[in-house]
C-alpha cells in the first residue's frame, strides 16, 4: 500500500513538472513610452487573447520604454538574441536587413486602408528575410506628412536645402528627390531635434503629435502628396517560438495577425484625430497642397519608386515580384 502510494505521488510530482515546464511568460519588448495608445489597444488585447486560448499555459508581459534595453534601432537583435521573446520595430531602422519588406513604404506601393490586409495576405513572400525570427505580425501605420517647426512649406521650392528628419532609407531618398536633406533618426529623438534646430522639420504619421509630444514642437504641417508610409512588426525569437506547442504556436501566430490589424486601426484612427485636433490648434496651421503642387511632390519621387526596386531586384530579391502582390496586380 505504501509503495503505491510513493508511486502515486511521484507520478503526481512528474505531472506538476511537466505542467510547470509548459507554461511559459513571453516577454514584448517596445521602445515607445509606457502612455502609448499601443499598450492599451494591441498589447493588452493581444495578451489577454494567447492566455485565454492557452488557458494559461502561455502569458505575455509588456516591457515599454526600453526597459528590455535603449535603442529603437535594437529592436530586432533583442528578439533575435532573445532578450525579449517578441519585439516590436520598424523595419526601416535597419533597412539593410529588409530591403524586400521596405518596398511596401514607398509612395504608390500599398495604400494607407489596404496596405495591411495586402501584407500579410503575402507574409509568406518574406520568409527569407525574417528566417532568424519568427514574423508574427506586420502592419502601415498613417502616411508620412511633414512636420516643420518654424518653416511652412507650401511648395515644393520652400523645402529646398532644410534638413528633414525620415525614418528610413527609402524615405530618405524620397526627401531627397523634393529638395531637401534627409536626416535619419529614431522617432524619440526628433522631439530635441526639432526643438534645438537640429532638423527643421520631420516626416512621420500623425499620431505621434500625441504619442510622442510633436504637437509642441510643430507649427506647421503639410500634406496631399504622395509619401512614404512606414511598416511596423512583432517577431518573435525562434527558439521561444519552438519551445510552445504546435497548438500555441498556431495561437501565437494568429494572435500576432490579430494584433497588426488592430494596430493598423488604432493608428489611423488616432491619426485623424490629432490631425484635426492640430488644425484647431491655436498658431498651428495644417496646410494642404493643392492638386498642381501636390502633383509636383509626386512626379519628383515617381522615379524612385522604380528606382528602388530595380536596386533590390539586382541584389537577387524578388522585388517586384512582391510590389506587384501588394499591388494586386
Amino acid at each position: 500500500m505504501m509503495k503505491k502510494a510513493l508511486v502515486s505521488a511521484l507520478a503526481a510530482a512528474c505531472v506538476a513538472t511537466a505542467s510547470l515546464a509548459v507554461a511559459r511568460d513571453l516577454k514584448l519588448a517596445d521602445f515607445q513610452p509606457p502612455t502609448h495608445f499601443i499598450v492599451d489597444q494591441v498589447y493588452k488585447p493581444f495578451a489577454e487573447t494567447i492566455s485565454e486560448k492557452t488557458n494559461g499555459e502561455v502569458t505575455v508581459s509588456i516591457y515599454m520604454g526600453g526597459e528590455l534595453g535603449p535603442g529603437p534601432a535594437e529592436q530586432y537583435n533583442r528578439a533575435v538574441d532573445g532578450v525579449a521573446d517578441i519585439a516590436f520595430g520598424l523595419p526601416g531602422y535597419t533597412a539593410s536587413t529588409f530591403p524586400k519588406t521596405l518596398l511596401a513604404e514607398l509612395p504608390g506601393v500599398i495604400s494607407v486602408e489596404t496596405g495591411t490586409e495586402r501584407m500579410l495576405a503575402n507574409i509568406d513572400m518574406l520568409d527569407d528575410e525574417y528566417r532568424r525570427v519568427v514574423l508574427l505580425g506586420i502592419w502601415n501605420n498613417a502616411p508620412g506628412i511633414l512636420f516643420m517647426a518654424d518653416k511652412p512649406v507650401r511648395t515644393m521650392e520652400d523645402l529646398r536645402g532644410l534638413k528633414i528628419r525620415v525614418p528610413s532609407r527609402n524615405s530618405g531618398l524620397v526627401v531627397e528627390a523634393w529638395g531637401a536633406t534627409p536626416v535619419s533618426m529614431p522617432a524619440p529623438e526628433i522631439y530635441n531635434a526639432m526643438q534645438t534646430g537640429v532638423v527643421d522639420g520631420a516626416m512621420i504619421d500623425a499620431t505621434t503629435l500625441t504619442a510622442f509630444r510633436l504637437g509642441e514642437v510643430t507649427n506647421y504641417i503639410t500634406m496631399g502628396m504622395e509619401t512614404a508610409i512606414s511598416d511596423f512588426f512583432l517577431v518573435m525569437n525562434r527558439d521561444s517560438f519552438n519551445d510552445l506547442s504546435e497548438e500555441h504556436q498556431a495561437i501565437v501566430r494568429e494572435a500576432g495577425r490579430e494584433a497588426a490589424i488592430r494596430a493598423n486601426a488604432a493608428w489611423l484612427a488616432l491619426a485623424d484625430k490629432t490631425l484635426a485636433d492640430f488644425a484647431a490648434a491655436d498658431g498651428k496651421e495644417l496646410i494642404v497642397l493643392s492638386d498642381e503642387e501636390a502633383q509636383k511632390f509626386n512626379a519628383a519621387s515617381a522615379p524612385i519608386v522604380e528606382q528602388v526596386i530595380e536596386q533590390v531586384e539586382a541584389s537577387g530579391v524578388q522585388a517586384r515580384a512582391y510590389v506587384e502582390a501588394l499591388r494586386g496586380e
